[in-house]
């Protein structure tokens, strides 16, 4: 079976890189077309058969082309990457029904279940769980996707073509069309991103695939588990509109025009349903009885068109239809785009809209039975269950210093502390409880206060406002960045209560709980003692014993810059488990939000082993983790696989939820290797990133960081800062320009050093592999970056340098630390070559990265002609195509 899905999926790139042949040799000219197939050919020679001559051979081909040729080569790679994309993504599809219905893999719903089963946990045990779960991925705006949404629609138009065709692989005119679109689209931006852009983007994958998918999906294990009430446990979450740190365009407009774009794209979705179950529900009075509140609501509809008198069904869905109308210019000052025909009263919430179509649900299946139990009419009030009339829950983040600026300001205008900044935390602390506790509030309309202050004031009154609005589910928490003292939190809950949403006579109400995000390793170390401090104030007390659970953000790019992927990796798990008992401690369940990336060095890989790979006692059904950049995308981009990822992210809940004791006992059998492992891991990255002379200009001239900036990717600045600190550099840009360059640092650098300086015991590690899910994930996303490394062409990147004997010493280093690593994760997994434990993705990487390399090649030429001095604007088009193209060929890079 494995045998031939892997000759579909070669036919299948076979078939499509042909069609872009023809297309690149009618649109591009056939010297073009002949360049770009030579190269082809040469690349996938060489990785054949590796050797000096195949190398020699294609540099010479790649070497000295002319301008144009190289930004035609530049931009043909980069479209032959995201049509193997689209096969690869069609593969996992067919390979992920395939061993569904065998009940093979654990991230499915079959597997898991039926691992559970054998663990003697049965039904009602994964239905008691789901009942109070909560598991949502939160979309962000993080700039590591460089696709421009034209593109990712074309992706989509050429995939859902490719599925009607079945197994025919003959293009037909309608996929040349396609292809042609993608070819003469521009793949890179032309203007910088703002937030609305980010927004609307977000919101086409809320509106596009989240609404249809979720619903599904909870349907599936409604029937699974016999509980037709089972509550949602898929809530999607964004910070987009919401998270102001370090995004100075971000505001209180921003904020109200995220709840409005969101908000219409959830109306416009419930009219159009609403719209056609009318057109289906012919039903007659007369030939069809109803129960009396369907009748009622029949009645008691503004409809008075002769023709549906005796239609009641299609009479209260004309009362539906216009009270979502009138909700519509309520919520999002715009009339609908097609108006009812008649004035009725808005909705008051969702909850008011779910009751209505549950009238006619009802009065359906009582009088004609189980035919329509599960209907489109049941999918939209499931759907509007999820989603109310706010579509996805926006969180608040802002750094701590931005709270600690604000409150200094309030307080030192009402005259009861002058100089809150200078005092110690216990003096903080004193002046924030206190203020917690009375009514009067600091902000007087009449004074004057710093700009700053103004706009953090304003966002929260948006906030206020959203709540009122949309209800309870719009905003939950307010995330502090950089957070390091119970004061950071303490401060969010004094703004709140400027604001009315915190009030002292009922602090448990406070709709909006502060969140701490622990992002460095000593924030990590030191997170236990700042969240037992918290939760020994009465107000954070309060709300977390009202909401039942105490949320803490867990970064996973900042500690990976800060201290190697081993120590990041290690450090979370460790401060995971240390917060654990803290709200244990305080009779609160710990709710932990994974802030991780695409990259393996910002959390990525796989999130149903991530979820499996947590400390037992961590989850308890209840888990948040951002999606960001280029994984949105590839991750949700596809209904199918979006719904594949929606359940394994479920399954991954249940199985780590319910798992036998037993299996914590690994963590601490082995916690002290662990300990001494990350420590030695530390020291050896921490010695070459942050003690090593001139490795920042190393950094900065054999990686395309520069050029990043120029991508035009997000609304957020690259740095927090002007500095070109490595400390002051975001985690995003300094991972993706390791990915571009090949060296992929983040991802593995320190764990050779560790397992030669620690003395770790092989037996031991091979143990720790083979049976701890922590190590094996461990293991597996660091063996899947290092198979994509390549320190060949990195030394292709080093090149770049000014200093060449600074290039030879930093790239020197890189090389003895990758070998020294592969020998180590060789050891300890047993094995002869990287990924040999995993064919199937061994497979993958190997089928693209031919195609990756000659876009390596392209970038570091037009590099050294931009840095050269060469204005052309061909050579920055072509720079950004080939980092667009690399981007598409590594699919994880941000």
């Amino acid at each position: 079976m494995i045998q031939a899905a892997d000759d579909r999926l070669r036919d299948e790139v076979r078939a499509l890189g042909a069609l872009l042949g023809e297309v690149i040799r009618d649109e591009g000219g056939e010297a073009l077309y002949d360049r770009i197939e030579a190269v082809r050919q040469a690349s996938v020679g060489y990785h054949r058969h590796p050797g000096p001559d195949g190398a020699a051979r294609l540099e010479g081909l790649l070497n000295d082309l002319p301008l144009d040729q190289a930004v035609g080569l530049a931009h043909g790679f980069a479209v032959f990457s995201l049509l193997a994309n689209i096969a690869e993504d069609r593969a996992g599809k067919r390979r992920a029904r395939a061993q569904a219905e065998a009940a093979a893999r654990p991230d499915t719903p079959e597997g898991a279940m039926k691992r559970l089963q054998e663990g003697g946990r049965g039904p009602d045990e994964v239905r008691s769980l789901l009942e109070g779960a909560l598991i949502s991925p939160v979309l962000t705006a993080h700039p590591s996707e460089v696709r421009r949404k034209s593109v990712i629609d074309r992706i989509a138009a050429i995939s859902d073509l490719l599925d009607r065709s079945g197994e025919d692989l003959t293009p037909d005119a309608a996929l040349r069309r396609q292809v042609v679109i993608l070819w003469a689209t521009r793949l890179v931006r032309a203007s910088k991103l703002v937030v609305q852009d980010e927004i609307d983007t977000v919101v086409s994958f809320l509106e596009g695939v989240f609404l249809k998918v979720a619903p599904g999906q909870l349907a599936d294990w409604r029937r699974r588990l016999d509980a037709p009430e089972l509550k949602p446990f898929i809530r999607i979450g964004s910070w987009v509109g919401g998270d102001r740190d370090g995004n100075p365009n971000v505001d209180a407009g921003t904020l109200r025009a995220a709840f409005a774009t969101q908000s219409r794209a959830a109306l416009r979705f419930y009219m159009d349903a609403t719209h056609a179950l009318g057109a289906e529900l012919s039903l007659a009075g007369s030939l069809s009885d109803v129960t009396p509140e369907l009748k009622a609501l029949a009645e008691g509809s503004g409809d008075r068109s002769p023709h549906r008198a005796d239609e009641p069904y299609r009479r209260a869905l004309s009362q539906i239809y216009a009270r979502l109308s009138a909700t519509h210019l309520k919520l999002t000052g715009e009339a609908a785009p097609r108006p009812a025909s008649f004035a009725a009263e808005a909705y008051e919430g969702p909850t008011a809209f779910a009751r209505d179509l549950g009238v006619l649900h009802d009065s359906l299946v009582s009088r004609h039975g189980a035919a329509f139990a599960d209907d489109a009419l049941a999918e939209l009030i499931t759907a509007v269950e999820i989603f109310g009339f706010h579509l996805a829950t926006l969180d608040l983040r802002q750094n701590a210093d931005v709270h600690e600026r604000v409150v200094a300001d309030l307080l030192k205008v009402a005259g009861v502390e002058a100089d809150y900044l200078s005092l110690d935390e216990a003096g903080r602390l004193r002046v924030l409880e206190t203020e917690l506790g009375s009514a009067r509030p600091l902000f007087s309309p009449y004074a004057s206060y710093a700009e700053e202050t103004l706009k953090e004031r304003a966002i929260l009154e948006a906030a206020r406002a959203a709540l009122e609005a949309f209800g309870p589910d719009a905003i939950r928490t307010h995330i502090v960045s950089k957070t390091d003292a119970a004061s950071d939190l303490l401060e969010v809950y004094l703004l709140l209560k400027e604001v009315g949403l915190y009030r002292p006579e009922a602090p448990g109400q406070c709709p909006i709980q502060a969140a701490p995000l622990f992002e460095t390793i000593d924030d990590l170390r030191a997170a236990r003692a700042t969240l037992e401090r918290l939760l020994a104030s009465p107000a954070a007390l309060a709300v977390a014993r009202a909401r039942g659970v105490q949320e803490v953000m867990i970064g996973y790019s900042d500690s990976n810059k800060d201290g190697s992927y081993l120590t990041s990796t290690w450090e979370l798990n460790e401060a995971s488990r240390a917060l654990l008992e803290v709200t244990e401690a305080a009779g609160v369940r710990l709710q932990l939000f994974h802030g991780r990336g695409g990259a393996v060095g910002r959390g990525g890989g796989s999130s149903f082993a991530g979820v499996v790979a947590q400390p037992k006692g961590t989850v308890r059904g209840r888990i948040r983790i951002t999606e960001q950049g280029e994984v949105i995308a590839n991750k949700y981009g596809d209904p199918d696989i979006a719904r594949r990822n929606l359940d394994a992210l479920t399954c991954g809940v249940l199985l780590t939820s319910l798992r036998p004791a037993e299996d914590e006992a690994f963590g601490e059998r082995h916690g002290e290797t662990m300990a001494v492992l990350s420590q030695a891991s530390m020291r050896a990255y921490r010695a070459l990133v942050y003690e090593t002379d001139g490795f920042v200009d190393y950094f900065r001239a054999a990686t395309p960081i520069a050029e990043i900036a120029d991508l035009k990717i997000g609304s957020r600045p690259a740095s927090r800062s002007a500095s070109t600190r490595i400390e002051d550099l975001r985690a995003i840009p300094w991972v993706f320009s390791w990915s571009q360059s090949r060296v992929m640092l983040p991802g593995w650098f320190g764990f050779g050093a560790a397992v030669r300086d620690a003395g770790a015991d092989m037996a031991e590690l091979r143990r720790m592999a083979r049976d701890w899910p922590f190590f094996k994930t461990l293991l597996q996303n660091m063996e899947m970056v290092m198979a994509k490394a390549d320190m060949t062409i990195a030394r292709r990147y080093a090149s770049l340098v000014p200093d060449q004997a600074l290039a030879a010493r930093i790239h020197g280093a890189l090389k003895a630390e990758y070998d020294l690593t592969r020998a180590a994760l060789l050891d300890i997994t047993e094995q002869d070559e990287l990924l040999s434990g995993q064919p199937e993705l061994d497979r993958l990487i190997r089928l693209r990265m031919p195609y990756v390399e000659p876009l390596n090649h392209v970038q570091i030429e037009l590099i050294r002609r931009r840095r050269a001095g060469d204005e052309d604007p061909r050579v920055r088009a072509g720079i950004l195509l080939a980092i667009n193209g690399v981007a598409a060929g590594l699919r994880n890079s941000g």
